[in-house]
């Protein structure tokens, strides 16, 4: 029985981490010098959709391999804190209809900016429930995961 791990037919997540620098390399050079929301946004999408898959990872492989089970958690939280903050930023970003950045203050009061601008709320707000179901708040503040198992 081989012990290196055999590329499947399924594997896509080369081919996510190709898209993403493929995006950069071609995007980021020549591009505006503000993120729009629509980048901030699949941006977002794409650190919601690795959550799960760690999510998925952490909690299948936790029960077999407590160690790696912890660091897959930690990555986790990790994801879901770049998240927060692209949601942050995506609020913070200039409008697309006006270009007017909003002020410090209407970011902070989190004030709803309707549809379809909702949907990035939507779908952190459908994350945050999971992540409160796995992570405590002591997790989500620590600047150290605390990882101590080996």
């Amino acid at each position: 029985m081989s012990r290196t791990p055999r590329t499947t037919a399924q594997d896509f997540v080369p081919f996510a981490t190709a898209a993403l620098d493929f995006h950069r390399a071609l995007n980021l050079p020549g591009g505006p010098l503000v993120t729009t929301r629509a980048e901030l946004d699949a941006l977002h999408s794409h650190l919601v959709s690795l959550y799960g898959l760690l999510d998925a990872h952490a909690v299948r492989v936790g029960r077999l391999l407590p160690a790696e089970g912890d660091h897959l958690r930690a990555a986790r939280t990790r994801i879901w804190q770049a998240a927060d903050h692209l949601h942050a930023a995506y609020h913070s970003a200039p409008r697309p209809d006006s270009g007017e950045v909003p002020e410090r203050e209407a970011c902070r009061a989190g004030l709803p900016e309707g549809a379809p601008e909702l949907t990035v709320c939507q779908r952190h707000q459908r994350t945050a429930r999971l992540v409160r179901r796995r992570t405590t708040p002591a997790d989500l503040h620590s600047p150290f995961t605390g990882l101590t198992r080996r």
